[in-house]
């Protein structure tokens, strides 16, 4: 038996400001979503574990390097977009989830990683 890939549908993606984050609820966890410059579309659990409560949507997104992340705007920790790690402690890091954008429609699969 295998296990189906479930996509929940989100908003359109013309919806998300671009490097402004938004929040949704997604297999009932809170997720922040993000959408760049080039269109690329990310989502990580809003939780900070910093500061310990949900606001990574309103934090500031930019690049180090080639590595997209969004800071919280409580300190300046940044975490990686793709992955969910956080750039500045090894040992920290959020959830990411699969994305993908169908026909306009931002859908958020399950976290990475997660069997």
């Amino acid at each position: 038996m295998t296990v189906r890939e479930e996509w929940h549908p989100v908003c359109r993606v013309e919806q998300l400001q671009v490097e402004r984050g938004a929040t949704a609820l997604v297999h009932g966890q809170a997720v922040a979503l993000f959408r760049l410059e080039d269109g690329s579309v990310y989502a990580l659990g809003n939780h900070d574990p910093f500061a310990k409560a949900s606001m990574l949507a309103r934090g500031i997104v930019g690049r180090r390097e080639d590595v997209p992340f969004v800071a919280p705007p409580s300190h300046r920790h940044g975490f990686d977009l793709r992955t969910g790690r956080c750039l500045d402690d090894e040992h920290v890091s959020v959830p990411a989830y699969d994305v993908k954008v169908v026909d306009g429609v931002v859908l958020v699969g399950h976290r990475k990683g997660a069997a």
